[in-house]
């Protein structure tokens, strides 16, 4: 069995592409910069070994560039962050849980960002075999 160690998200690296034979530094899309500090914020976050912050670090590229037009990496973008449990249903099928979500915001369905903290603050990962609260 292998001992979790949670990591700190790294930032987003500065870096040089190569583009018409000259070295120019590679400028994050605003987009993308602002997905980052959503993932770094989010629940599953607490979760991320340092494997999972570089491959989502390589995530923020294709991200990037499918920002900049690149769309035909719509498909990777979408199997990669699915690893991540973008979506509810990521999520479900992860078997991540929201213990006492209804609770979190007195069943108010509160919104925005710190809505979404508080609805999903108490954001678990289910073991093989274990149920969720309540179900």
């Amino acid at each position: 069995m292998l001992r979790f160690e949670r990591a700190e998200a790294p930032e987003l690296p500065d870096f040089r592409i190569e583009q018409d034979g000259d070295l120019v530094e590679f400028v994050w899309p605003e987009r993308t910069r602002e997905w980052w500090a959503m993932w770094k914020a989010s629940p599953q976050a607490e979760h991320f070994s340092s494997t999972d912050w570089d491959f989502l670090l390589d995530t923020a590229l294709i991200h990037a560039r499918y920002w900049r037009g690149e769309v035909s990496l719509a498909a990777e973008l979408r199997l990669r962050v699915a690893k991540h449990g973008a979506t509810m249903e990521d999520r479900a099928r992860l078997r991540m849980a929201f213990a006492e979500a209804d609770e979190a915001d007195g069943g108010k369905g509160a919104s925005g960002a710190e809505g979404a903290r508080a609805r999903y603050a108490k954001l678990r990962v289910l073991k093989p075999g274990e149920e969720s609260p309540g179900g």
